[in-house]
């Protein structure tokens, strides 16, 4: 209660200082033609610097003198409204844009809100898609995939095909925040990163925070991937679909009650294993997910959000091998208006990712998850035309299952274990403000404390001098320490406890009608972990909290950026600098042993990271041509000293390759309109090759041949390129026709490359002559896919 009367009185208090003589103008922006509400439309007062974007509900709000005015509401791809307004009191006004039937249907890339305030908004370091964007976007296997298409952006790349997740400016999968209609989400692959979990039909905008992320988003230290679903029709019936070759989905969206309430329910599945079996090969592979989201009006200042994800991956090799993971969320939120000026969002959320093995040849099965509960609330306070503000808290429940071993029948000889089971407990407060001080020069500034208490219930291990990790002066390596007993935490107790400020700032500064600079400073904070001695994300890895031996990684990143728009806007030009420091990146030992392990902390040691790099984003934004050229110039090293534990550390503890460094990173995406029936999109890529370790000798000891490597991270797999190509036919396109649909050709790697997914060495048995072997995942690959609208 005190913070509540602490916050009316703030409110209050600011009011009356910015609201004399001034009135406010509020309300929701939405999609005529099925009431989606609209974020980031620009709304403003013709003919002054009066304006504001809408937010993610779609609300907005005005401050000015009073007076008469024309408010401009406008949103890229629709017909702007104008409308003239005595704003002589607080008032309401709800705008139902149309889509403008002049203009191409298909929705642009555009890298923030709106074209014009690209310009003049203080955030940097932001990358903006719609869904209709990402399906003009050739892609493996004919499936339309958000993850496929950010990593054809600046600063983004992953560590090639068949791989999981992105890395963003030389960052690690799980330094990557990302969130679906706001449940954390774990995992983001489907089929060990063939495809992601993002349906795009359900999907209806992300943005992509790489820098400059705002202070009520935490807990991650590179980036932050905010996808938010679709609503739901509120208008009618709708029915979208596709069938491919290897998979199909359905949506079906419409009212509960005509403009206040709908509902989508949107599925995908595999059948993968039909053709499979039809071949005779002796595994098999399947998936699906499911997105379920509906929404009500109470009334004008009240609506209830209700969103769920489910999804599943299972997989067989053989009859001795099989296993299946996937991600669990819901999420129930409630937008209240308390007035014209202040808006809030209550959310209660949770998020569950869990991954089973079996192994029947040994006849036992391993389950590991980690689950969260999370509370947000969040407000937008509308000062005056100058100031908004935003504020809130954030309290996140963890809990970690590294691992259980369960005997499947009583003949098994593996005995039931269980890994220690592990609670945490994150907490945050923010504030921060949008203030525009001149014409011409505007800020964005914010603070957020964050709080994290690694919590009891188990034993931790207590290690000969206090190091969990020595160095074997002997032999040369890192070895696990001595362990000489156990500290027994009970619940009530806590093991650690770590807390954080973590200012951030953006500026911009107009240099005039078409350009602007920007900088921005960001500290963040990341107090989990995923625990994994591989590039590429697996489902068994395993998620751990900071605790006695872990602590928190620390991250400063630093960017600067020029912007401008041309021709009229229909071209643009990003050219932003960055240089980013992370401390404690954790990195393992030669040999490290993660699976199954109760002391993990005898496998690492703590180090620290810096990226830093120029990318450069090139669009064009209308016309039958549009598309981006995008270039990363970037480099990505990571330091571990032996610190207490003694001996050199890695690599004689000078800086090395992380192994998300690509020196060079360029794509070209383009789509062009050829006619009404017939549109074409092509899109090129070139990455240096990933970084390696490769073997550079062997010796002999004992009679046992042993390798010697070269220093960490010092060799690259060769470079990455491809051109994937896609051609789309709308057949009988008839305004009034219902029933619309449209086949979808494609041309995966269309020269057939054969990119190196990984070098193994080894020994021929016959010749005896060591050789290296490339294995290469995709060559050419032909789609074709049916899409369908209702």
């Amino acid at each position: 209660m005190k913070f509540k009367h602490t916050l009316i009185l703030f409110l209050l208090v600011t009011s009356i200082i910015f609201a004399q003589d001034k009135s406010s103008i509020s309300g929701i922006i939405k999609d005529a033609s099925n009431g989606e509400t609209l974020f980031g439309a620009s709304i403003y007062l013709k003919d002054t610097s009066i304006g504001v974007l809408s937010n993610e509900y779609g609300f907005y709000s005005l401050t000015a003198p009073k007076g008469n005015y024309t408010l401009v509401i406008s949103y890229l791809g629709y017909t702007d409204v104008e409308q003239e307004i005595n704003l002589t009191e607080d008032q309401k006004f709800d705008v139902e844009l149309k889509i403008n039937s002049t203009q191409l249907e298909e929705v642009v890339i555009t890298s923030s809100d709106s074209e014009e305030v690209n310009i003049k908004k203080p955030q940097m370091s932001v990358l903006k898609l719609n869904a209709s964007t990402i399906k003009q976007v050739p892609v493996v296997l004919g499936e339309v995939d958000i993850l496929k298409t950010i990593v054809m952006l600046p600063g983004v790349t992953n560590n090639g095909e068949g791989s999981s997740g992105f890395n963003v400016r030389g960052g690690a999968v799980d330094q990557n925040l990302v969130l679906l209609d706001e449940a954390i989400i774990y995992n983001t692959s489907h089929v060990f990163g063939f495809f992601s979990v993002f349906n795009a039909d359900a999907i209806k905008d992300l943005k992509l925070y790489k820098g400059g992320i705002p202070a009520k988003f935490g807990g991650r230290v590179s980036s932050v991937l905010d996808v938010r679903q679709k609503d739901g029709n509120n208008k009618e019936f709708k029915l979208t679909g596709g069938v491919g070759l290897i998979s199909s989905r359905l949506a079906i969206e419409a009212p509960i009650v005509k403009d206040k309430g709908s509902f989508i329910v949107a599925g995908r599945t595999s059948y993968a294993n039909i053709f499979l079996e039809f071949m005779e090969e002796d595994f098999g592979v399947n998936f699906y997910d499911l997105n379920l989201k509906g929404n009500y009006s109470l009334n004008e200042n009240n609506k209830l959000y209700l969103s769920g994800y489910f999804g599943r991956d299972d997989m067989r090799f053989s009859d001795s091998f099989q296993n299946s993971y996937g991600n669990l969320s819901g999420n129930l939120r409630w937008n209240h208006i308390f007035n014209e000026k202040l808006f809030s969002n209550l959310s209660l959320i949770y998020s569950e990712y869990d991954y089973e093995f079996e192994l029947n040849l040994f006849e036992f099965v391993w389950n590991s998850s980690i689950k969260n509960y999370n509370v947000k609330y969040d407000l937008m306070y509308y000062a005056n035309e100058a100031i908004k503000l935003n504020f809130g808290a954030n309290i996140i429940s963890y809990d970690f299952n590294p691992g259980i071993i369960s005997p499947t029948s009583s003949n098994s000889s593996v005995n039931y274990f269980e890994l220690d089971q592990k609670r945490a407990f994150e907490a945050a407060f923010y504030i921060s403000a949008e203030q525009k001080l001149s014409e011409q020069f505007s800020l964005e500034y914010g603070l957020r404390f964050s709080l994290f208490n690694r919590l009891g219930g188990q034993a931790i291990a207590t290690y000969e001098n206090d190091l969990p990790v020595v160095y074997n002066s002997q032999l040369g390596v890192y070895e696990t320490g001595n362990i000489i007993g156990e500290t027994i935490y009970s619940k009530s107790e806590k093991i650690a406890t770590f807390n954080n400020l973590e200012p951030r700032l953006a500026m911009a500064l107009q240099l005039n009608e078409s350009s602007s600079v920007k900088a921005g400073f960001s500290r963040t904070a990341q107090y989990i972990h995923l625990l994994s001695n591989t590039t590429n994300v697996t489902p068994l890895d395993v998620w751990t909290p900071s605790g006695e031996f872990i602590k928190p990684q620390l991250s400063n990143q630093y960017s600067f950026g020029y912007f401008k728009n041309f021709n009229d806007k229909m071209f643009s030009l990003e050219i932003e600098t960055y240089y980013k420091t992370i401390d404690n990146r954790i990195d393992y030992i030669d040999g490290a042993d993660l699976i199954g392990n109760n002391y993990i902390e005898g496998e690492i040691l703590n180090g620290e990271a810096r990226a830093y790099g120029l990318e450069f984003l090139l669009r064009k934004t209308a016309g039958k041509f549009t598309g981006w050229f995008a270039y990363t110039l970037a480099k990505a090293e990571q330091r571990t000293l032996g610190g207490n534990a003694g001996g050199p550390g890695i690599n004689d503890g000078n800086w090395y390759n992380s192994a998300y460094d690509r020196t060079h990173d360029f794509s070209i995406t383009a789509a062009y309109r050829l006619n009404p029936k017939w549109s074409f999109g092509a899109n090129f890529v070139f990455q240096t090759g990933r970084p390696v370790t490769y073997p550079n000798g062997q010796y002999s000891y004992e009679g046992l041949s042993i390798a010697s490597y070269t220093d960490r991270n010092s060799e690259r797999l060769p470079a990455y390129n491809r051109l994937d190509v896609s051609a789309t036919y709308t057949p009988n396109k008839r305004p009034n026709k219902r029933w619309k649909g449209e086949w979808v050709f494609g041309i995966y790697n269309a020269y057939d490359r054969k990119n190196a997914a990984a070098i193994s060495f080894g020994q021929n048995t016959e010749t005896g002559v060591n050789e290296a072997t490339r294995t290469a995942i995709f060559g050419i690959v032909p789609s074709a896919s049916y899409n369908f609208k209702f």
